[in-house]
């Protein structure tokens, strides 16, 4: 009698051995394989799509929505682009008075900064957010040019229709990466003076790295500012102030205006904005931090 063998192999298979095939698990029948194609394909058309609107601008003859585009390097930003909705003056602002002080930071020119402002000394602002605050000090100093930067389009809009109303002439409105514009755009000890009030504190420990005021963001800052220029912060985050009032005093190309190296009181040319009302009615307190330029 010839026993079954007891591990079969493929020329003498057993008896319990079947063809190869799918899996219940991995199998689809074609009508629900050809469905998951569809879904697919229209869940690509549909990010196509929205990638196309990121890059088109929302008014005609207004800001760009990606001014740089991608002929410069991605890397972290200190800023988190957001669209909300653009009011019907804000709009109109926008394309009635980008055309004559906007600007787009592509990155492909250097400004001519007193062309720009006729002579007047510039000053540059990162991040305004709706613009009161820029608007105010413009009208208080119409002595210094404002060159404002932001990416927020209703606060663009809503800056525009400020400064007209006031009846100013000092304030250009930058739509972009401040850090474009200060590395590609502009020329050295261009600036007399750098302005940051409120920057996103980024709480988180590990998105500390996104905060705008670094030791590599005042090593460019310093190649744009002439001797003497006052750099300006404010924040009502505590942590943040204290990174912002070590970092400016441990950097060799900057001089604290407090005799015993602290925190200012908040001086009379920057405004009190709502935000900042708000802030201090929930008990928040804000630093202001001013070095001047070695």
């Amino acid at each position: 009698m010839v026993s079954e063998p007891l591990n079969p192999t493929p020329e003498t298979p057993g008896p319990a051995a079947e063809a190869p095939g799918p899996t219940p698990e991995t199998a689809l029948p074609a009508e629900d394989a050809h469905l998951e194609d569809d879904a697919a394909a229209r869940r690509a058309a549909s990010f196509e799509r929205q990638r196309r609107l990121r890059q088109e601008p929302r008014f005609p003859g207004g800001p760009a929505a990606d001014p740089a585009g991608s002929h410069h390097e991605r890397r972290i930003r200190s800023f988190q682009p957001r669209r909300s909705r653009v009011t019907t003056g804000q709009e109109d602002a926008l394309q009635r008075l980008w055309p004559t002080w906007g600007l787009d930071i592509d990155g492909r020119s250097v400004l001519d900064l007193p062309a720009l402002f006729g002579g007047l000394p510039v000053v540059l602002e990162i991040g305004f957010g709706m613009g009161e605050a820029t608007a105010q000090m413009a009208a208080d100093d119409p002595a210094t040019g404002i060159l404002a930067v932001d990416v927020h389009t209703p606060g663009q809009g809503n800056l525009l229709g400020l400064a007209e109303r006031a009846g100013v002439s000092n304030v250009r409105v930058a739509n972009g990466d401040a850090i474009i514009l200060l590395r590609e755009m502009l020329e050295p000890a261009a600036l007399d003076g750098l302005r940051v009030y409120f920057p996103d504190p980024w709480p988180k420990k590990r998105h500390h790295k996104r905060r705008l005021i670094q030791p590599e963001f005042l090593d460019l800052v310093a190649q744009r500012l002439k001797p003497g220029a006052l750099v300006h912060c404010a924040t009502d985050w505590e942590p943040y102030a204290e990174q912002m009032l070590d970092v400016l005093t441990a950097h060799p190309l900057y001089e604290n205006t407090q005799p015993d190296g602290g925190y200012a009181p908040r001086p009379a040319f920057r405004p009190l904005t709502r935000f900042e009302g708000q802030g201090l009615d929930k008990g928040h307190v804000v630093h202001d931090v001013l070095f001047t330029r070695r």
